[in-house]
């Protein structure tokens, strides 16, 4: 059986290798993207790790690289590959009817989500954002449709408590190799693979997101702001800006923040900077946030470490030391209310 994999960056590049140290010289070809300046161009936390076409020169593997795969040279090149399965993971661009009906057994995708939850580009980021205490992989056949064909194969593991997109992304490409191999030893043995319909009435969205997406909001609940601040790492990055008076706002990239359990007054504004709320925290930086759900508590948001406009990444200590806290400190739009 002939495989090609259709994939980019870190979450496809162990299901590539997998195939390879699996299916050996059965796997002909690579469909990849372009090389880029950065791996996040296209706005995709998809990073570059070894890199897709360097795993394939590496075991003579044919690699292809168009624009599109849906265009005439792109589909040209996929059909020199004569493919009977066809692998896609993180490719990051639809694929068309025309492409679908080259490989002679079909394509598969691996997909970061427990299906029919999060169809779309950004499943992981969704998953932590809204609170999943767990995820997983499903391989499905491809459809035209959005990740709606049918379900071979899926898995679930825990959302940690400390995961960003990056790390749970990261494990999750680990056990999407596995599936994906499991999977494509199914079509190998040359039976019949059907899946599983997915249940309409469960599936969730997780579209793409833009890297204007991730100013921070700080009305929302403490707890949904630190899960924001996981879910947009490593792209695009939760952000505020900070205004302080009498100086110009100053865009600051929040990198690591947790709830701290003192409730704020109603006086403060979400958003509201201060440095030490019970007296004994002098090197602490918070921020008010907004009500909970049951709109009557309000915690506080104890910012660890943030990066303020040309500078490294620092310790709220550290950020202190040049931005001491002052009356009317406030985290928020860059034009406020």
């Amino acid at each position: 059986m002939r495989i090609v994999m259709t994939g980019t960056g870190t979450f496809a590049e162990p299901t590539f290798e997998a195939l390879i140290s699996a299916f050996g010289g059965d796997v002909v070809g690579l469909v990849t993207q372009p090389e880029r300046d950065t791996g996040n161009k296209r706005g995709s936390t998809r990073q570059t790790g070894k890199g897709m076409a360097n795993i394939a020169r590496s075991a003579n593997v044919s690699v292809a690289q168009p624009e599109s795969i849906n265009t005439p040279e792109g589909l040209e090149l996929l059909r020199a590959m004569k493919p009977d399965l066809l692998v896609v993971a993180a490719y990051g661009q639809i694929l068309s009817k025309d492409v679908l009906s080259i490989p002679t057994r079909g394509t598969i995708n691996v997909h970061a989500s427990l299906l029919p939850k999060y169809r779309g580009a950004a499943p992981v980021a969704y998953a932590i954002l809204n609170g999943e205490t767990q995820t997983g992989v499903t391989i499905i056949k491809v459809t035209p449709g959005l990740d709606s064909g049918n379900m071979i194969l899926q898995e679930a593991i825990d959302i940690l408590p400390d995961d960003t997109t990056g790390s749970l992304e990261a494990r999750l490409a680990i056990l999407g190799a596995k599936l994906a191999v499991e999977a494509a030893r199914k079509y190998q043995s040359g039976g019949p693979v059907e899946g599983t319909k997915q249940d309409p009435a469960l599936v969730t969205k997780a579209p793409k997101i833009k890297k204007e997406f991730g100013l921070i909001d700080w009305t929302k609940p403490a707890d949904y702001i630190c899960r924001f601040v996981r879910a947009m790492q490593p792209w695009p990055t939760a952000y505020a800006f900070l205004h302080r008076p009498g100086k110009e706002s100053m865009r600051v990239i929040v990198n690591i923040a947790g709830e701290f359990p003192v409730k704020c007054n109603k006086e403060f504004q979400p958003g509201q900077v201060f440095a030490d709320p019970l007296g004994h925290f002098p090197k602490s930086l918070f921020v008010a946030a907004g009500y909970a759900d049951n709109g009557e508590t309000r915690w506080v948001i104890e910012i660890e470490e943030l990066q303020p406009a040309g500078k490294k990444k620092m310790t709220a200590e550290e950020f202190l030391r040049g931005y001491p806290v002052v009356e009317g400190m406030r985290f928020g739009p860059e034009v406020l209310s």
